[in-house]
């Protein structure tokens, strides 16, 4: 059993549709994520700048999905929980940034403080869901996104992260359509390009890896980067922070990924 967290109380749980981060900030550069973020304070407060000009402080924040913006916190740790926006049905984060900013936020802030010291002292952290995250962090669960079969399984492709590129082309092919159609289908489902939702969930798939001593380059080849160059740019404009510092800054981090859901329960 790791026993990590005990002695840094630095943990990460990794779900297909959450993240539930506590941990080092990194230093406030901008970032650009392609999931909804809650940053909870564990003590103080967070300044909150975005690049359309919106400043917030306070013990909680939340950022909507592929907003450029800057976070910092009076101290060097925070709690960050994230939600896939593919996940949740339309306009839920729209409500739920009303009520982590409204009258509700320090109620907010105090249950996902509560859940991160469910966690530190849970024995077993594989079998949490995505909807038991939920019910942790904001007491119900967030109302689910019913996606087209066909999208289903090209994201279920694009998360195999086998190293081959994974293309519209072949996507498109498996749903039989043209790829125009396909790309179209799958905007229209998910709300974002396949090419950017592909670029995120590379990103995105580092943090499974992030305590571990790794070569990077066969890192970034392993889950589907072209170069090196093209790795690093991508994961600092997802995260503000370059690969090496994400992993210099993990070493004493605790992962936990729950079992990924399978196709044939993806699609009832």
């Amino acid at each position: 059993m790791d026993d990590r967290p005990k002695s840094s109380g630095h943990l990460m749980l990794i779900t297909p549709e959450r993240v539930f981060y506590a941990g080092l900030l990194g230093r406030p550069r901008e970032r650009c994520p392609g999931a909804f973020h809650v940053y909870v304070a564990l003590r103080g407060g967070l300044w909150l700048t975005t690049a359309d000009g919106r400043e917030a402080y306070g013990e909680l924040v939340a950022v909507a999905p592929n907003v450029r913006h800057t976070v910092a916190s009076d101290y060097r740790s925070a709690i960050v929980v994230t939600i896939e926006p593919e996940s949740v049905r339309d306009g839920t984060f729209e409500d739920w940034e009303k009520r982590l900013q409204g009258i509700e936020r320090d109620f907010f802030a105090q249950r996902i403080r509560l859940a991160y010291e469910m966690l530190l002292t849970r024995q077993c952290r594989t079998d949490i869901d995505s909807a038991e995250l939920d019910r942790m962090c904001f007491g119900e669960t967030l109302p689910q996104r019913k996606l087209d079969p066909r999208i289903v399984r090209a994201i279920i492709r694009i998360g195999k992260f086998s190293g081959e590129p994974v293309t519209a082309d072949i996507c498109a092919a498996e749903a039989g359509l043209s790829a125009s159609r396909f790309l179209h289908l799958f905007k229209q489902e998910t709300g974002i390009s396949f090419r950017s939702f592909r670029a995120w969930k590379r990103a995105r798939h580092l943090l499974h890896f992030a305590n571990q001593d790794l070569n990077l380059a066969h890192l970034a080849q392993d889950i589907g980067y072209p170069d090196s160059t093209h790795f690093s740019h991508s994961i600092r404009r997802f995260y503000g922070l370059k690969p090496r510092a994400i992993f210099s800054g993990s070493r004493d981090l605790a992962i936990y990924s729950s079992e990924a859901r399978t196709e044939e329960a993806a699609l009832t």
